[in-house]
């Protein structure tokens, strides 16, 4: 299986996963966010991870389905 790899830059930090999962288009809201996360669809830094609040920060890997995303911090955006 072939994985599709996304840099999302991010403002501010921390980002809580259901809000990252929102802003690199991977979900349409936080209501999928939230199914998404309990169906024990996504991964952050290779961890199955079952929190929508957990605080992510510039390096964090995050993977849903066949996209990888990759968190940067940019605070001059």
């Amino acid at each position: 299986m072939s994985s599709k790899q996304n840099i999302v830059t991010i403002t501010e930090e921390p980002i809580r996963l259901g809000q990252f999962l929102k802003l690199a288009n991977l979900v349409q809201d936080g209501f999928e966010a939230k199914v998404q996360i309990q169906n024990s669809q996504v991964w952050v830094n290779g961890v199955l991870e079952t929190r929508r609040g957990r605080k992510l920060v510039h390096g964090d890997q995050v993977m849903m389905g066949d996209t990888l995303s990759v968190i940067q911090y940019n605070r001059n955006a």
